[in-house]
């Protein structure tokens, strides 16, 4: 695999640490230089092979004869909220789609919601991206790299990371779960497990195999409804599982992991903000380790 990825351009942007010690081993050099390499990439944000200056000149000639480089996102916009501090950034990938990311910031905290797909199938009635529809999975070099962008962009280090932007990150199980272990990795961007949360609509067999996972990471479920008709009609896709069966994996999640779950519950005005809909909510959460987040 890695033979046939040398005659072609391959971006290091998103490989893992074992990864680029499978290249290093067979450029003929020592496994300890994936970790420069990864280093450079994550920590010190570097834009290009040549910039890996504790690298051999000889070593970065090899990677780059062989197709290898470090890839960045375009970005084509930057906002500035005139509220507060947050930040939205669109950002063009190789091949011309455009995706999102938002930093949230606060005091030393800075947070950033990425996308884990451009476009999503989930089809939710009150967003924007899901009435879009599906376009692709990003690969987790893509991923991280709207984390890469937006570090170089605000000179910012980020604190916590959410896949909470375009897409649902559990149908984008192993790309999405790659990207969170290099937020996660000690000389990636060293982002505490329990500071990196993966927000999903409610994918049952994602939340059960989350669920086995070693990283303490976060778990965020999108709620929005308690009631199944109304859930169905805001949520058509998700609706697939009906609220007792998720209600059972978020409860197995829990009991597994010990980690509360955060349910998001957006208020639609006459849609599900009523007194049946509080009642409905309380008896869903009811007995199990969970927090809602309501969203106005």
């Amino acid at each position: 695999m890695q033979q046939q990825l040398r005659q072609q351009s391959f971006n290091l942007t998103g490989c893992s640490l074992s990864e680029l010690q499978i290249i290093a081993e067979q450029l003929g050099e020592k496994p300890y230089r994936a970790r420069q390499i990864f280093r450079w990439i994550y920590q010190k944000k570097a834009s290009s092979i040549d910039a890996m200056t504790d690298l051999s000149l000889a070593f970065r000639q090899k990677l780059s004869a062989g197709g290898y480089y470090v890839g960045a996102l375009k970005i084509l916009q930057e906002q500035l909220s005139a509220i507060d501090a947050t930040r939205k950034y669109l950002f063009e990938l190789a091949d011309g789609n455009t995706i999102e990311s938002v930093l949230l910031t606060e005091d030393a905290r800075a947070t950033l919601c990425f996308s884990t797909q451009a476009g999503c199938a989930m089809g939710c009635t009150f967003c924007a991206t899901g009435q879009s529809g599906f376009v692709r999975n990003l690969n987790a070099g893509e991923m991280v790299g709207q984390a890469l962008g937006v570090m170089r962009s605000t000179d910012q280090r980020l604190t916590n990371a959410v896949a909470m932007g375009q897409g649902e990150p559990l149908a984008n199980y192993d790309e999405t779960l790659k990207a969170l272990r290099i937020f996660n990795a000690p000389d990636g961007f060293a982002i505490g497990a329990r500071h990196l949360t993966l927000s999903t609509c409610g994918l049952v067999e994602g939340i059960r195999r989350l669920a086995e996972e070693p990283e303490q990471f976060g778990l965020a479920v999108s709620l929005h409804s308690a009631i199944d008709v109304k859930r169905a009609q805001l949520m058509p896709k998700a609706a697939k599982y009906n609220l007792a069966v998720l209600q059972a994996a978020c409860k197995d999640y829990t009991n597994k992991t010990g980690r509360r779950i955060t349910l998001e519950y957006t208020l639609i005005a006459g849609e599900n903000d009523q007194e049946a809909d509080l009642r409905a909510l309380i008896q869903f959460c009811r007995g199990w380790l969970c927090h809602v987040n309501l969203i106005p």
